[in-house]
């Protein structure tokens, strides 16, 4: 960002005369460094004197809301993170992007009381041996400082941070906190007539259906935990349990990331409410249960979450995992499919009837690439029939089924049943057993289109694991069309990935067997706000596409030699994982090293 080199001898005499920032002195240090426009500043000089509501927002603020052109980066509006960042540097002091992820919230909130932190509009940050962090959108008000290291006996550090941000998690932190330390503290009783119920109440209330108003600090935590975790891009929520205190993580693109620590009392209420919302038996706690929760995000859009509960030494583990329809179902570009891999998917399963399977591990995205290749099947003159175990996320377009197998209603009787329903394409959640299969096949024999999924490493070991389950060769024959392999790898961070060259020893590892000359530039990770520092910002997939051909037809047998067969499968076209991935990396979207952590050297 350019700044003026004169402006920081004068930053503490033009902006902090009076201490806090002041609207008028902060437009003129913008225009004196350049950043603003003449006329852009006396249109917000004006609307700054005639908004009463505006008296005690922060100058960066009003100013980010006029969104005044940044002569410094032509064609962008001056935001309040930049506007931010050119405060820390005229202050001389660290700028901070505030993330809540990396902030141990119980230990910082015991440092000040709400009131000192909102009176002063500072947020603790970090406490550590000696030192305290305050993020401040005031950086020359230092009134505070001198007497909080005071009473603390610990040196001050400040930073400079987003005022929305230390407004908004001064508000979150303290009052996510006040909410444990009220349901710590309730009373057997409830006689406080505040205190959260304890367990015992909450699980009669479980039993009934609902929940005690006086329990609201529970519903507090519970409410703000979901909507933290929509706005983390979390996919997946982990509850668990221990002796000292029960840990919350979030996986993040893959990863798990620690993020919140609650007492054991409290986590166990917490348990008590999620399982009322997910119509769970709250009394239950020695065997495992599944549910289900549909709630809003704060942008208003319709979020489901599959629950499941597992006993443990001690207590119940819950794993929420988010889907959220706008990334659950995507266009097949967005899935990663290159152009070719979008043809052959096309031509796999644009087709009358057939088997088509998508394999991988769990948390591979099989049921994305499946969600998303039945919306796209799906119009009104075709019946689209699903069995799932359990339903991932509820959709207008399909008829849904789940497994019930308390009733003996399993997979194969679930696709028997829907061979009477009249169907064009059936989705079978997974083949398990010989029986799922042995149906699947009839149903592609009666000319319906079947799609499913199974858990083997690559396309070709798929035809080994259905001779294991025991189906025929020469059904497989006759009804397969082809095999799917698929991972997922984090894809680089846009805002901040930089070009840098591929190690030709690495990307020989990558490609080993194929010659494919290494690319004459790729990107690699550096770490920005927008991705936590972490350097990867979503996830993409890579396939193994395995079109069953006439010469693949005529070797599958009960003998099969797998070798021999993926040799074929690959003169006929199919590309490895490896090879999927490595065109991926030339693309830029990722990395050799994130690929091989994903992808094992043998696959």
């Amino acid at each position: 960002m350019a700044v003026n080199p004169h402006s920081h001898a004068s930053a503490q005499s033009v902006l902090g005369r009076n201490g806090r920032l002041e609207l008028g002195e902060v437009l003129a240090a913008l225009l004196a460094d350049g950043m603003l426009g003449a006329e852009d500043a006396k249109r917000i000089r004006a609307s700054g004197r005639s908004g009463k509501a505006s008296v005690d927002l922060n100058p960066l603020v009003l100013i980010a809301s006029a969104k005044p052109a940044n002569l410094t980066d032509p064609g962008k509006p001056l935001t309040v993170e930049t506007l931010t960042v050119w405060l820390a540097e005229k202050s001389g002091l660290p700028y901070l992007k505030i993330d809540p992820m990396k902030i141990d919230v119980a230990a910082v909130t015991q440092a000040v009381s709400q009131a000192y932190a909102q009176r002063h509009r500072i947020l603790p940050v970090a406490v550590a041996h000696g030192t305290v962090t305050f993020a401040s959108a005031e950086p020359f008000d230092t009134r505070w400082a001198a007497d909080l290291s005071q009473m603390l006996r610990r040196e001050i550090k400040r930073v400079v941070a987003n005022p929305l941000d230390v407004h908004r998690y001064l508000m979150e932190f303290y009052g996510v906190q006040r909410s444990i330390a009220k349901a710590r503290e309730a009373k057997p009783d409830g006689a406080d007539g505040s205190a959260i119920l304890n367990f015992e109440q909450l699980l009669e209330l479980g039993k009934a259906g609902e929940i005690g108003a006086d329990d609201r600090h529970v519903v507090h935590i519970v409410d703000w935990l979901l909507q933290y975790a929509f706005e983390q891009r979390a996919s997946d929520i982990h509850l668990e349990p221990r002796r000292a205190a029960a840990s919350i993580r979030f996986r993040i693109d893959g990863v798990m990331h620690k993020v919140f620590e609650l007492p054991p009392a409290v986590m166990t209420a917490v348990t008590a409410r999620i399982k009322i919302l997910a119509r769970l038996d709250v009394a239950e706690k020695r065997r495992p249960q599944d549910g289900r929760i549909k709630t809003r995000s704060v942008g208003g859009r319709e979020v489901e979450l599959r629950i499941s509960s597992m006993p443990t030494a001690f207590g119940e583990k819950i794993v929420m995992r988010i889907f959220d329809p706008d990334i659950v179902v995507k266009e097949f570009a967005q899935l990663g499919f290159s152009a070719d891999e979008e043809k052959i998917w096309r031509g796999m399963v644009e087709r009358p009837h057939g088997i088509v399977l998508v394999t991988g591990p769990t948390g591979s995205g099989k049921t994305t690439t499946l969600y998303s290749t039945l919306k796209h099947l799906a119009r009104p003159e075709l019946n689209v029939c699903t069995v799932e175990d359990p339903i991932e996320m509820v959709s207008p377009e399909f008829n849904q089924s789940q497994v019930q197998p308390g009733i003996d209603f399993d997979f194969a009787a679930g696709v028997r049943t829907l061979l009477r329903q009249d169907p064009d394409i059936i989705m079978i959640g997974e083949i398990r057993d010989l029986e799922t299969a042995q149906m699947a096949v009839q149903a592609s024999l009666t000319g319906h289109m079947v799609l499913s999924t199974l858990h083997t490493n690559d396309a070709a070991s798929a035809i080994t694991r259905l001779l294991d389950l025991g189906v025929p060769h020469y059904l497989i024959q006759s009804t397969l069309a082809g095999v799917v392999a698929q991972r997922l790898v984090r894809t680089l961070c846009p805002h901040c990935k930089v070009k840098a060259r591929q190690d030709p020893q690495t990307w020989s590892v990558l490609t080993r067997g194929w010659v494919i000359p290494p690319p004459a530039e790729v990107y690699e990770p550096v770490g920005c706000l927008e991705c936590r520092k972490t350097g990867f910002l979503g996830r993409t997939g890579v396939y193994e596409m395995m079109t069953i051909t006439p010469r693949l037809r005529g070797m599958v047998s009960a003998q099969l030699d797998l070798a021999a067969f993926t040799g074929f499968a690959l003169e006929d076209g199919m590309q490895p994982l490896r090879i999927s991935a490595a065109t991926q990396v030339r693309r830029g979207l990722t990395t050799v090293k994130e690929v091989l952590s994903v992808l094992p050297a043998g696959e």
